[in-house]
């Protein structure tokens, strides 16, 4: 009764500031941007709550219970991302553009934001519908079974449409301070409670020596492939995160969102390697568990993706327990409520209001990011259901992102000979290769096409929608004529 009450308490009061905030806002600049005015310690708090999300809540810890420290690798590429971004994130701040697809258009063209848009709205439905499920499981452990994980996604897929609804990007950077408070006080203490509940971290190294000696190291039990695979994924989703970028723009200047980015990469680094490291205890901790396993000896990959929320509710003191599952309420609210307000965003100015009501009032603005919240927020929820697990869901997302927006994001910055035809087939050719090689996955065909065989691990889908992208951008941008240079110049001006 204690883990519920702290964490309804929790989020009751985050509806409180939500509500409280949503009297503020009064146009489509306050709800998208929060007004461009957010100061550095909320824009960290925002970025690191919206990375940590329901991904790393249960398909990261998932992953780290299946293969042990090697997991790092998926975290890794993060990693690079952020400190990549920091070398951009006062450039796009400079342009001072709502959106990633607004980047887009002003350096190649209208069709290459459309593009943009459609990968865009498709992924991120993906990873804000993994929110509801997460939430699901969520409850159904807070309530230990009284709420089905059914009931669960229902109810928090309601929670975070309301959220969204009320205040937009106002609400999301309001609470996200707090947020990130919990969540980083929470795994902190968990790790250590957990261990010392286990007898000690030698108990932890010799039960996982006993059952999987593999999961203790970084580099053995994989081809070297495998680790290449695992890390691109975060990496490119990072370099093209729309909501990094529409959060950059809601800085109050250049300046701060490149230390933004820095207390972003602190942040975020902390947190992954804590919460990698008690995924590793509970593998020892559940280790001969049979809720975690399969007939066959193999994970409970499902079951898996739950071990940090268990460890909190099964393992720890009840006070560090709860403030752990306040922080999951966090974490899943606050990822939740970025993707759909980027995803509205995206699909009301560059679909909407761009080809369908090109005049409206900053009142029917408003409505219209509302009511595209509402039905974006049930479409996510219809893809979930099309899953049974969190990290299949990252992998495919995270690699249609990256692989279509990432090389045509970071040429803009970085290449002056890309053209407008280069960047629309590289956004074409990683979209696209993803969602083939997930159609013939689902066909359940054996397909063998010397380089690629199907069915196809989905956790190595990075590699070929990289290679396709990059490659459509490097050849089509050799073979068109280069941009003109007023197209190009605002992407290379000093700082």
């Amino acid at each position: 009764m204690t883990y519920f009450i702290v964490t309804i308490t929790y989020i009751l009061i985050l509806a409180g500031i939500i509500i409280y905030k949503s009297k503020g806002v009064k146009n489509e600049e306050d709800f998208i941007v929060a007004g461009r005015n957010v100061p550095v310690y909320l824009l960290i708090g925002t970025l690191v709550t919206t990375w940590i999300g329901s991904g790393s809540l249960f398909g990261t810890a998932g992953l780290t219970f299946q293969v042990g420290f090697s997991e790092l690798w998926f975290s890794l590429g993060a990693w690079i991302g952020i400190l990549a971004v920091y070398f951009i994130a006062a450039r796009v701040r400079r342009i001072s553009q709502y959106t990633l697809t607004d980047l887009l258009e002003k350096r190649y063209s209208p069709l290459a934001r459309l593009l943009g848009t459609l990968t865009i709205i498709v992924a991120y439905l993906i990873i804000a519908g993994y929110q509801f499920k997460g939430g699901g499981r969520f409850l159904s452990i807070l309530t230990e079974g009284s709420v089905s994980v059914e009931q669960g996604t229902l109810i928090t897929f309601l929670i975070i449409i309301l959220f969204t609804v009320l205040a937009g990007m106002v609400s999301i950077v309001s609470i996200d301070i707090f947020n990130g408070i919990i969540m980083i006080l929470a795994i902190v203490l968990a790790v250590p409670f957990a261990i010392s509940g286990f007898g000690g971290w030698g108990n932890v190294v010799d039960t996982i020596n006993e059952v999987s000696p593999n999961h203790l190291s970084l580099f053995e039990g994989h081809e070297p492939t495998w680790y290449i695979a695992i890390m691109l994924p975060t990496l490119m989703l990072l370099l093209s995160e729309s909501s990094v970028y529409q959060k950059f723009s809601s800085a109050k200047d250049a300046k701060s969102a490149r230390k933004a980015v820095m207390g972003m990469f602190i942040g975020v680094v902390g947190i992954e390697f804590l919460m990698c490291l008690l995924a590793v205890v509970g593998f020892a901790i559940y280790a001969h568990d049979p809720r975690f396993f399969l007939a066959d000896g193999s994970v409970n990959a499902p079951m898996s993706e739950e071990i940090i929320l268990r460890i909190g509710f099964e393992q720890l003191p009840v006070f560090v327990g709860s403030l752990l599952f306040a922080g999951g309420a966090a974490i899943i609210l606050s990822t939740g409520n970025t993707f759909l307000i980027v995803t509205s965003t995206n699909f009301s100015r560059d679909i909407l209001e761009k080809y369908f009501m090109k005049e409206m009032s900053e009142k029917t603005k408003l409505l219209v990011q509302r009511v595209s919240i509402l039905l974006l927020g049930f479409v996510a929820y219809l893809i979930m259901t099309q899953f049974e697990e969190i990290l299949s869901m990252a992998f495919i997302s995270y690699t249609m992102i990256g692989a279509a927006l990432a090389p045509p994001l970071l040429a803009t910055f970085f290449w002056k000979r890309v053209t407008k035809q280069g960047g629309i087939a590289s956004i074409l050719a990683g979209m696209l290769s993803v969602v083939i090689i997930e159609v013939l996955n689902r066909s359940d065909v054996a397909l063998d096409l010397g380089i690629i065989s199907f069915p196809f691990d989905p956790k190595m889908v990075a590699i070929p929608a990289l290679i396709a992208s990059v490659t459509a951008l490097i050849v089509v941008s050799l073979l068109t004529k280069p941009t003109a240079g007023e197209r190009v110049a605002p992407f290379f001006e000093k700082e």
